[in-house]
């Protein structure tokens, strides 16, 4: 008698064993339907057995087939094993997580197609169209070829605007679905030179045969994707797939168009969480047949299953959008490089602030460290200035000293970037007769005030509600914002610049789809001159224009209890500087702070981020910290404080653990969200395996923990934040 092993989505750090029928045929990595606690599930076959510990009066069939080969390979499950082992998740669950949707609901993997787009004869020769997306469609086929719906969508062209010039015979439409671009001759289009820097980075990775995991060290602007661009050459050359991640969706049209630009007859797919279900398991089936021969994705790209993948590139390692903060908590930079070490292909991760983690692997010689220090359109670094904001007159957070410059720069000619990481009007209302404050009544929180809708919202469980004509507490009407967001900026700037087009890009202005491109559109032609933002501005943007650049909110970066504070504010400071002086001049960075001589500025502004990094990472050594220990945070949250308290005290040992450090039960930083009350336990070790075997052994007891199904709780191996 034979069995399957299967995995299913389900919350339990084990499989289950099921009878097969001696006329049905199943191998491992397909697909089955099964009964499970009443439910009929779709689950994965993981291993095919000849006995089971299961007694045969308990153990069941398995309802049907779904797959007729695997739709998964061997290789790939043991990936996704690792991934479930190292991250402390169950299999089955890390398995439907890399699987698309349509696929964890029984779906066929060719259920869909996705065609692709080209201009016929009549398309080519410049017909005359009134409308301007059409019209801008077409030229865009004419520049970039063969190009699919979803990269289209991705583009911010809709169905209304292809299906009219279908109709009038300007485009046609195919479904391509093989592999031959893999034999034939790799089409290039012109390239710019390389600098000496750029070439011998190239030559490195070209050189390379196996495994390297190469660090890109390169100041912003420095030209680190025509490094990409060529190293990918080699790769799509001899017919292997790439995969590049980006950490943001907002990146991906500008990416796609660049890399389209390059490689006009190559097949580019994309993956992102606004793609359509159906275009998901396109992008998943193609990369799995071979078809595609490079994917532009965000993190979860990493499960894609290649069939022959050659090259990764993780464009802005270090940035947080990689690791996934819910569910399977991964990091897909770090299964970047298990995947590679393991199918022994290059990495490259490019970056102008890298991890201290990532630094660290390349001072010990674990990776490969390259670096470009030149920028590629000027010749001058960018001028840093530090405005003392002590007992300075200003208006809604500016001195004086930075609006004139931003004054200066406009008559010029130039655009202005004003950065501030915080969206909406104001942090915080209050009244001015009691100190009344509007805070959220499900969290630990300040509910910000958003003038365009006169809504109290709250950032962190998304509650909304009316303003107050009047103070709760006593009555006044005598209630004023309190902080700064970026629409107040937008209204001031709007007021003292009123002939100065302006653009504000946060998540507020952007939610309409498209709206992001558009804003981008419009800023590269000219049209703002004044961009207002959060870190979405911050993220790989080229912005040729920006001569100056006004960070307002320096210091709430400086004092906070995760220690990683400081290096993602001397990150996000790096990275939002490098969108000034792209176009040949030398930029200017206004940072406004009332600490001045703080040592962290002073370095990062007079010695630049890789001195400031070195610098941490010494600080880091010296108190133990990641990267020269591993860290752990078990989290737990419900409605009862006392139940999450007892819960993680619980998992506390009795007597100490040779080679853990625990630390809790903890209230988190903010204690409660959405009406929970949170907690976690910090676990931390100076050798790895130790610290997996400690999770290992308490796993195991949590799982029959009579409290564990009664609160939520998680592990997070290796956290981002402590939040």
């Amino acid at each position: 008698m034979l069995f399957v092993e299967v995995a299913l989505k389900v919350p339990l750090h084990r499989t289950f064993d099921y009878k097969i029928d001696p006329n049905i045929t199943v191998q491992k990595g397909c697909r089955v339907w099964v009964t499970f606690a009443n439910r009929k599930l779709v689950a994965m076959v993981v291993d095919i057995k000849t006995q089971s510990d299961v007694p045969d009066n308990k153990i069941k069939d398995i309802t049907s087939v779904i797959d007729e080969r695997p739709i998964i390979s061997d290789a790939y499950l043991t990936f996704l094993k690792f991934t479930a082992r190292y991250y402390c998740h169950s299999l089955g669950e890390t398995i439907f997580t890399a699987l698309p949707a349509s696929l964890r609901q029984g779906e066929h993997p060719d259920k869909t197609q996705v065609p692709d787009y080209t201009l016929t004869e009549e398309g080519t020769a410049s017909p005359k169209l009134r409308a301007k997306k059409q019209l801008a469609l077409i030229e865009h086929l004419k520049n970039s070829g063969v190009t699919s719906l979803t990269e289209l969508k991705a583009l911010g062209f809709t169905t209304q605007q292809i299906k009219p010039l279908k109709e009038k015979g300007l485009i046609t439409e195919a479904i391509n679905h093989c592999e031959a671009w893999s034999s034939n001759t790799l089409e290039i289009a012109s390239k710019p030179r390389l600098n000496e820097e750029q070439a011998a980075i190239c030559a490195a990775v070209n050189q390379q045969v196996g495994y390297r995991t190469f660090l890109i060290e390169g100041v912003t602007g420095s030209g680190k994707t025509e490094v990409y661009l060529q190293c990918l050459e080699k790769v799509l050359n001899a017919g292997k797939q790439a995969l590049v991640l980006v950490p943001e969706i907002g990146l991906t049209p500008q990416t796609v168009n660049r890399f389209r630009r390059r490689f006009p007859n190559t097949p580019i797919d994309l993956w992102h969480s606004y793609l359509t279900d159906n275009e998901r398991l396109h992008t998943w089936r193609r990369a799995e047949q071979g078809s595609s021969a490079l994917v532009i994705a965000t993190r979860s790209g990493i499960f894609l299953p290649f069939k022959s993948l050659g090259m990764v590139v993780v464009d802005e390692e270090h940035d947080g959008s990689f690791k996934q903060q819910d569910g399977l908590r991964y990091h897909a930079r770090d299964l970047a490089v298990y995947r590679c070490a393991t199918q022994q292909i290059p990495l490259l991760l490019g970056t102008a602030t890298p991890a201290l983690e990532t630094l660290h692997n390349a001072l010990s010689d674990k990776y490969q460290l390259v670096s470009l220090t030149k920028r590629a359109q000027t010749k001058v670094d960018n001028a840093y200035l530090l405005v003392d904001m002590k007992g300075q007159p200003h208006q809604n957070g500016f001195a004086p000293t930075t609006l004139q410059h931003i004054e200066r720069t406009l008559a010029r000619g130039k655009q202005v970037m004003v950065f501030l990481n915080r969206r909406g009007y104001a942090p915080t209302l209050m009244c001015h007769e009691c100190g009344w404050l509007s805070e959220c009544h499900r969290c630990s929180a300040s509910a910000t005030y958003h003038k365009g809708m006169s809504r109290l919202v709250c950032h962190h469980c998304g509650e909304q509600s009316y303003v107050p004509p009047q103070c709760i507490d006593c009555g006044s009407t005598n209630i004023l914002p309190v902080g700064l967001g970026t629409e107040q900026v937008e209204q001031f700037l709007e007021l003292q610049f009123p002939d100065t087009p302006l653009s504000r890009i946060d998540r507020d202005s952007t939610r309409r789809k498209g709206a992001l491109e558009e804003a981008l559109n419009e800023i590269n032609e000219g049209g703002a001159r004044i961009l207002v933002g959060t870190q979405m501005l911050a993220k790989g943007h080229h912005f040729a224009d920006v001569s100056l650049v006004v960070i307002l909110d320096v210091d709430s970066g400086l004092y906070s209890s995760d220690f990683r504070a400081t290096e993602h504010m001397a990150q996000l400071i790096t990275q939002v500087s490098g969108r000034a002086g792209r176009s040949g001049e030398p930029g200017t960075v206004l940072l406004q702070t009332h600490y001045c001589e703080h040592p962290l500025l002073q370095d990062l502004v007079n010695n630049g981020y890789g001195d400031f990094a070195r610098y941490a990472l010494k600080e880091r050594e010296e108190v133990a910290l990641p990267p020269f220990s591993f860290l752990a945070l078990i989290r737990a949250e419900a409605n009862n404080a006392k139940l999450v308290i007892d819960f993680l005290s619980d998992l506390v040992p009795a007597s100490p653990f040779s080679g853990i450090q625990l630390l809790g039960p903890i209230p988190a930083p903010m204690e409660r969200v959405a009406g929970k009350y949170r907690y976690q336990l910090h676990i931390q070790a100076q050798d790895r395996a130790i610290l997996h075997s400690y999770l290992t052994q308490l796993l195991a007891y949590v799982d029959k923990h009579p409290l564990a199904n009664r609160l939520r709780w998680s592990i997070d191996i290796d956290p981002m934040d402590t939040y």
